[in-house]
């Protein structure tokens, strides 16, 4: 197996640059999900890495091998693609070992890598079916077990959930999980569902625009946003976001009647900043500022409170146990400023204290 490095990659389009001089390391092993909302690049970026798409300028190096102008046959990856793209025709066992047939490989050679996937991905009891008979996630099992019959060094993802419904999504969610820790790969995975992301992640990508917004660890991320972009878009539900305006050693905040003592950098004072907290860092408190709950989300173990300020700012609320709120109450809310993060509105970027 091998890492992946991206050094200054830029794609074009003719005149219209869609990425912008992306570096990047995935080390040797690691399951990294690039992630980020629709026309991101995250696609482009990983069919850059498989070959389907020429590197406008830039390299990209898999192990210590230089694949950047290299065709994708030659570059040592396998792609598992949103549709599946299996043979209808074939069983499962030939689609499994069509690559290596194509490829002149031994009968016996191919029997044995397509037995050792089969084994991996649970697929025994359906080798001799064709895809017509096959649920949507044995499909996508297939495809799997397809690029891992190749041996590739590098295997490449791109949304391959996103056709599935949501208990099959969980269920498929914890098998390439599984497949990772089994066969200790070099993954790269796309999507644009930041809980994927965040479960199975040893490293996250979030792309915005065709650059690179940040890279870390999916809890690093969460807890520790370098813009209010990556706030916004790691967790579910999304941070939330109250208007301010820096005044001395304070945020005054409106939606929350208050001004919170933090210890903003003095070259901040009168700026207007984006307040953020997370849902789970608020607390529904008689004594804190009230707010009409137009609706509630109960979810078993957890609810959401959908809260509107006087000021018409919008808040989402955690709640846990057995004592909840209801649509229609006014409740006061209370929170921890040090759970607060800043926002300069001008730049988006995190104001650090």
């Amino acid at each position: 197996m091998s890492g992946v490095t991206l050094s200054n990659v830029v794609k074009k389009y003719g005149a219209v640059q869609v990425m912008h001089g992306v570096d990047l390391q995935i080390e040797d092993g690691e399951f990294c999900v690039f992630v980020g909302p629709s026309g991101c690049g995250k696609s482009t970026l990983l069919r850059m890495v498989a070959g389907l798409e020429d590197t406008t300028s830039g390299q990209i190096r898999i192990g210590a091998r230089d694949v950047t102008r290299l065709d994708p046959s030659q570059r040592g990856v396998a792609m598992v693609f949103q549709t599946y793209a299996l043979y209808p025709h074939m069983t499962v066992r030939e689609n499994m070992g069509f690559g290596l047939k194509m490829n002149g490989h031994p009968k016996a050679e191919i029997a044995a890598k397509v037995a050792k996937a089969s084994g991996i991905l649970k697929l025994d009891d359906y080798l001799s079916r064709k895809p017509a008979a096959l649920s949507g996630g044995q499909r996508q099992r297939v495809a799997i077990g397809r690029a891992i019959v190749r041996g590739p060094e590098v295997f490449l993802f791109d949304e391959p959930l996103s056709n599935l419904d949501a208990e099959l999504r969980v269920e498929m969610r914890v098998e390439i999980a599984r497949l990772h820790k089994e066969i200790g790969a070099t993954m790269i995975y796309v999507t644009h569902d930041q809980v994927e992301a965040m479960t199975l992640a040893d490293k996250i990508v979030v792309l915005r625009a065709g650059a690179i917004e940040q890279v870390g660890a999916p809890m690093d991320l969460y807890r520790d946003p370098d813009s209010k972009f990556v706030a916004g878009f790691i967790g579910s539900p999304a941070m939330n976001f109250l208007a301010g305006t820096v005044t001395g050693a304070a945020v005054t905040v409106p939606a929350l009647q208050t001004a919170v003592p933090l210890p903003v950098p003095a070259t901040f004072d009168g700026h207007a900043v984006s307040f953020g907290l997370r849902p789970e860092h608020l607390t529904i408190d008689p004594a804190g500022t009230t707010h009409r709950i137009e609706l509630t989300e109960s979810l078993g173990g957890v609810s959401y409170a959908y809260l509107l300020s006087e000021t018409g700012e919008k808040l989402i609320v955690e709640e846990r146990g057995a004592d909840r709120s209801v649509t229609g109450d006014t409740v006061g809310i209370s929170f921890d400023p040090a759970e607060a993060m800043l926002f300069d509105t001008q730049t988006d970027h995190r104001i650090r204290f």
